[in-house]
């Protein structure tokens, strides 16, 4: 009795394994066992086939994913390590909660490469996925089953093997600059910002600008102006841009007087390596427009006395190319000065002659004679609509206006003459009368 006793606990011993298999994923077949696996993670039983590593992409090209993305190549890259050529070769792939074939959850992720593989050679499967929304941007376990047949032998052969790999998030770059126009006949400050509006950091990100020898459209036509202007620099290294964030540099750009008018474009090549240690390059196009200088300058202000109005006069000259639109001057009091503001429209402020302005001076209050700090500001629009202030400070002196003398405007003066000659002839037409009686 005690035999029989420990015969059957021998037995339910020996029988378990084959209850409880250790399975990762269920398969459409049934479930996937783990062959080829030791007491220990790091220990493996010889086999035909050896995994070398997996990842988003196809052969040779590796690509960034995020979570999301739907319908993503991913390749797994075995070695047949055999003494044999293999054929048939199929494979089973299982992924973690949130991962599923390109046809659907519930389905089987499956790849066949439908050629052999040579002994001692490397072939490849390749799975085509779906990522959830909620995959976290890490790395992930699987499992993959590769069957196959040895040639010249009958019957299938399983391999299963387990790897990690990740999910890199995906890197976005756009160009932003903080001028959409450059000035003709000066230098311009450009901040361009490399931004990196992905999930997948960048690392060792240069820039350059292309030559514009180079830069070619199929028509052979260059796609760029740019050997037309002064470029004091070419290349910039950005260091690493990390997910959703960016980084600057600055162009010095000298702009001819001939480009006014026309649009400037500046292509870039930016070149990175994407969290897979690959180099990518990709290009991008920076579009300006060239308006024309406007270079106002105040000058000749004082003050002068007309029929009894003291004013400001000044003049406005324009030593740019291109006429100031819409001008008005207005003038302003600084300090203890009681001026009142006033404005002038002058119109345009061409670029051929100095532009006059003349202000009448009114006080709040009583007039106060003597210095007054003053700031004369000229207000315009350039050709695209942006208006400009430009002001000037200046000192003025007031004197108080000049009498006039009263007889100077005395009605009498008109008047005696009149009444003489009036009284002249009247004396002349009685004289005549009595000499005739």
């Amino acid at each position: 009795m005690m035999n029989s006793k420990f015969l059957l606990i021998l037995f339910l011993i020996g029988f378990v394994p084959f209850i409880f298999t250790n399975s990762y994923a269920d398969w459409k077949d049934g479930p996937i066992e783990s062959g080829n696996f030791g007491d220990s993670a790091f220990e493996r039983d010889f086999g035909d086939v050896k995994l070398l590593d997996a990842y988003f992409g196809t052969v040779n090209n590796k690509i960034e994913v995020e979570n999301g993305d739907s319908n993503v190549p991913f390749t797994i890259e075995f070695a047949n390590v055999g003494t044999q050529d293999i054929t048939g070769i199929e494979g089973n792939l299982a992924l973690p909660l949130g991962f599923s074939g390109s046809d659907g959850p519930g389905v089987t992720i499956d790849a066949n490469t439908n050629t052999n593989s040579l002994a001692g050679t490397n072939f490849s499967l390749t799975f085509y996925v779906n990522l959830d929304k909620n995959i976290q941007i890490q790395q992930h376990s699987g499992t993959v089953k590769v069957d196959y047949s040895r040639l010249r032998e009958s019957g299938v052969r399983s391999s299963f093997s387990t790897f990690d790999f990740k999910v890199t998030g995906d890197s976005t770059i756009n160009v932003r600059a903080s001028e959409s126009f450059l000035t003709s006949l000066k230098s311009n400050k450009i901040i361009v910002d490399i931004v990196n509006d992905g999930t997948a950091p960048m690392s060792a990100v240069d820039v350059t600008i292309n030559n514009a020898q180079t830069s070619l459209s199929s028509n052979t036509a260059s796609i760029t102006n740019i050997e037309n202007v002064l470029i004091l620099e070419s290349s910039w290294d950005m260091g690493n841009i990390a997910a959703e964030s960016s980084n600057s540099f600055i162009v010095d750009v000298y702009v001819p007087e001939s480009l006014k008018g026309d649009t400037l474009r500046i292509p870039l090549s930016i070149s990175y390596y994407n969290t897979h240690g690959d180099k990518e390059t990709i290009s991008k196009i920076l579009d300006f427009y060239i308006r024309g200088l406007i270079d106002l300058t105040v000058f000749n202000v004082k003050v002068i006395e007309l029929s009894g109005t003291q004013m400001v006069i000044g003049e406005i000259i324009n030593e740019g190319n291109e006429d100031g639109l819409f001008g008005f001057v207005t003038l302003d009091s600084n300090g203890d000065s009681n001026i009142k503001s006033n404005t002038q429209f002058i119109d345009e402020i061409e670029t051929d002659a100095p532009v006059p302005f003349n202000i009448p001076i009114e006080f709040d209050g009583e007039p106060k004679y003597g210095e007054h700090d003053i700031t004369v500001t000229v207000r315009y629009k350039d050709s695209v609509r942006d208006e400009i202030f430009l002001p000037y400070e200046t000192t003025i002196l007031i004197n108080e206006i000049s009498e006039l003398e009263e007889d100077a405007f005395d009605p009498t003066i008109i008047a005696i003459p009149i009444i003489l000659v009036i009284g002249i002839t009247i004396f002349i037409i009685r004289r005549r009368k009595k000499q005739n009686s």
